[in-house]
C-alpha cells in the first residue's frame, strides 16, 4: 500500500516546510506512530523522482556542522498534493462505503 501512496505521504510532511531526507524519515515514522518506517533506498528515490517531476525543489544547506540536501514543496508540489490528498478522500469514502467501514 506504500508504494502507491508514498508521494502523497513525503509531500505531505513536507508542506510544513523544508526537511532533509532522514528528516521526512523521521518525520514519516513519528507522525505514524512508527506504522512508516521507510528505508532510505524506499524514500531518496522518491525525493529524486519527485524533485525531477518539478514537485519538489532541493538545496544544499549546513546544519549541525554537516552539509545536508533540504528539500520542500514547489508550487506545483502544493498544487499536486492538494490534488491527491482530494483523491486520497474519495478513495478513503469508496473503500468505506464497499466494506461497510463509517469514519
Amino acid at each position: 500500500m506504500i508504494r502507491g501512496n508514498l508521494d502523497l505521504l513525503v509531500m505531505g510532511v513536507l508542506q510544513g516546510g523544508a526537511l532533509h531526507g532522514y528528516g521526512i524519515i523521521d518525520e514519516l515514522r513519528r507522525r505514524s506512530d512508527d506504522t512508516f518506517d521507510l528505508p532510505e533506498g524506499t524514500v531518496y528515490p522518491a525525493l529524486h523522482r519527485l524533485e525531477r517531476a518539478g514537485l519538489l525543489t532541493s538545496r544544499w544547506q549546513q546544519q549541525a556542522g554537516r552539509r545536508r540536501r533540504v528539500y520542500e514543496l514547489t508550487p506545483k508540489g502544493r498544487a499536486e498534493l492538494a490534488h491527491k490528498k482530494d483523491e486520497w478522500r474519495m478513495f478513503v469514502a469508496a473503500v468505506g462505503r464497499v466494506a461497510g467501514v463509517t469514519t
